[in-house]
Order: structure tokens, then sequence, then C-alpha cells
């Protein structure tokens, strides 16, 4: 019993996503079923977004904007860096 407890204390983000997954999964398709299209376009952006909170719980990536900050500041700097290498002649389509 102290096991199932400690894995539902340590686990309760990824259930409660993995749960949210599962009703807007069918929210989803009860709207489809009424032809309520834009309310299923909302849930399915809903079940998007708690699946990618899933695998980031799962992975152990924590996003915050020191984080973001830095991810953002190496795609720049990684940008700049191809870009000064092309060159200037490149055919552009």
């Amino acid at each position: 019993m102290g096991t199932i407890a400690a894995s539902v204390v340590l686990m309760r983000w990824e259930l409660l996503s993995a749960v949210m997954m599962f009703f807007a999964s069918s929210c989803k398709i009860k709207c489809r079923q009424r032809s309520r299209n834009a309310m299923a376009f909302v849930f399915s952006g809903i079940g998007i977004g708690m699946s990618c909170w899933f695998v980031t719980g799962l992975l152990g990536i924590t996003l915050s904007a020191e984080n973001l900050h830095n991810f953002w500041s190496v795609t720049k700097d990684v940008f700049i860096e191809v870009m000064s290498q092309t060159p200037p002649n490149l055919p552009m389509p």
C-alpha cells in the first residue's frame, strides 16, 4: 500500500496530464459527433498541450524563463554562425 501511495505522490503531475489527455480526447470525439468543430479544435489543442506536458515531465525537463532564455540565445548564436558562413552569392529560391 505504501508503494502505491508513493508512486501516486511521485507521479501526480504525469497522472493529471494523462487524465486530462483522456478527457480532452473524449470531449473532442463528442464534439465531432455533434458537429461542433470549433470546440473539437479547442479540445485538440488541450490534448496536445497536455501530451507535451506529460513528455516534459517524464523526461525531467523543467520549463522556466531562464531555460527558455538560454535556449533562445543558443539558437540565435547558432543561426548567426551558420548564416555568416553561407556564400554571398547563394541563389535563393
